[in-house]
């Protein structure tokens, strides 16, 4: 089995790495295979703190591993938007509160199951057999337009074009308050937060670069939409930025904790269960035939419910 990194892999630990990629196996299980050779780094043994770059070739030999489990990848029939398709790549808008790929207590009812089921063996399984298709991710709770690709050559090409900022990503994100400037950049290094290993944080020192250009679409007394176009693909980057300027994203658990919500603010927003952030836009050239393609998906039916409150909301 070989893994590619991606660059939203870089500077990860090599067992933690794997242990979110291959979720068969236990952490423990895989540092020993790390350390018995079963397990190699651009075809060099390494050690399990070893810190990972983007492009690195991970190369895993199942054959040597005595405690491997029975591992396979189900399908789950559930209702999917495919936007666009042909042999080399799909379009498709993710439901909201589905999680990517297979994680730990969570092994089948997964995006990467519903693409087995939609695409049977189309999908491109080479370069990350534990994540079929899978080019690029979005959170769980955060819905909208993503890239499967179905064979590897475009899936190469379509990773290297995302890793490079060649394929264009907005979202839409309802939040908390109204920014001062109707146009803005964040640029704020994200990492870990040390507390707390669930949350990316600002770091002054440290961290990784990541910048968010934002733009105000509408503001409505308590609330703005802001359109959000990314120039880098750090873990939870729009939540994180959008919270660090006092703009946090209506329904974000994690770092809305602070921001009050008044009592007079309707139920829709009080209530509302998941972050408001949706992948609304895509712009990428065909990996093959160079054309641009340009993609776009409304809202979901529940941001345009908060929507509609907070325009009538006085």
């Amino acid at each position: 089995m070989k893994i590619s990194v991606s660059s939203s892999d870089e500077l990860k630990r090599l067992d933690s790495f794997l242990s979110q990629r291959l979720v068969q196996f236990s952490r423990t299980n895989i540092q020993k295979m790390i350390s018995n050779g079963s397990i190699l780094v651009n075809k060099k043994n390494v050690k399990k703190n070893f810190r990972l770059t983007y492009s690195d070739q991970i190369e895993v030999d199942l054959s040597k591993n005595i405690d491997k489990k029975k591992f396979s990848l189900k399908k789950w029939d559930y209702p999917l938007e495919i936007l666009y398709q042909d042999k080399d790549f799909a379009i498709i808008n993710k439901p909201r509160g589905v999680i990517v790929h297979p994680a730990t207590g969570n092994y089948d009812k997964t995006l990467v199951n519903i693409l087995l089921h939609k695409f049977e063996k189309e999908l491109s399984n080479t370069i990350d057999p534990s994540r079929p298709g899978i080019v690029h991710r979005l959170d769980k709770d955060t819905s909208g337009l993503m890239i499967v690709a179905k064979n590897d050559e475009a899936h190469r090409y379509l990773s290297r074009e995302i890793s490079i900022k060649n394929i264009e990503r907005k979202y839409q994100a309802i939040v908390l308050g109204q920014p001062k400037h109707k146009l803005g950049l964040i640029e704020k290094n994200i990492g870990r937060h040390p507390h707390d290993r669930k949350k990316m944080t600002i770091l002054k020192n440290g961290g990784r670069t990541a910048i968010t250009e934002y733009k105000v679409l509408n503001s409505y007394n308590s609330f703005s939409i802001i359109e959000c176009s990314l120039h880098t693909g750090r873990t939870h980057q729009i939540r994180v930025h959008l919270a660090s300027i006092g703009l946090p994203i209506i329904g974000d658990q994690l770092y809305s904790k602070g921001h009050t919500i008044s009592k007079q603010m309707p139920d829709t927003v009080k209530l509302f269960s998941r972050q408001a952030l949706h992948s609304y836009s895509l712009k990428l050239l065909h990996p093959f035939s160079k054309k641009e393609l340009v993609f776009k998906a409304d809202l979901p039916d529940d941001m345009k419910t908060l929507k509609h409150s907070i325009e009538n909301f006085i």
